[in-house]
């Protein structure tokens, strides 16, 4: 692309912001949220209380639920399962676990990546 595409492109596109900007600040969805936040914040400022005592405040299970998710993913990697693609031009059939197999790489070279995986039957 040209500079000067580029520039009148971007010159576009800051446009259709501007309009879109122009419109949100007319809605009165917006100003009522923008007015809830502002007075939210000053109320949090006054009991210098932070977004997170809030929350905690609101919803205490919430804080549990993520450390109880967090000890369950650290530890140990996830296993891979096994896929088996067939194809259906030489009938031919490999298993594999990963993508980094001499002939599943061949194949999608030759056919294309979308194509193979439209191959595979996951084997578990």
């Amino acid at each position: 692309m040209s500079l000067i595409n580029e520039y009148r492109a971007t010159e576009e596109a800051i446009k259709e912001l501007q309009d879109r900007l122009k419109n949100l600040s007319q809605d009165d969805k917006l100003k009522k949220e923008l007015e809830f936040e502002g007075k939210l914040r000053a109320l949090m400022g006054e009991y210098q209380k932070s977004l997170r005592d809030i929350i905690a405040m609101l919803d205490p299970e919430a804080k549990g639920s993520k450390i109880t998710r967090a000890a369950k993913t650290t530890g140990t990697k996830r296993a891979r399962k096994v896929k088996q693609y067939k194809n259906p031009n030489t009938g031919e059939v490999i298993e594999t676990k990963g993508g980094n197999h001499k002939t599943l790489k061949e194949w999608k070279a030759k056919w294309g990546g979308d194509v193979v995986e439209g191959w595979a039957t996951l084997l578990g």
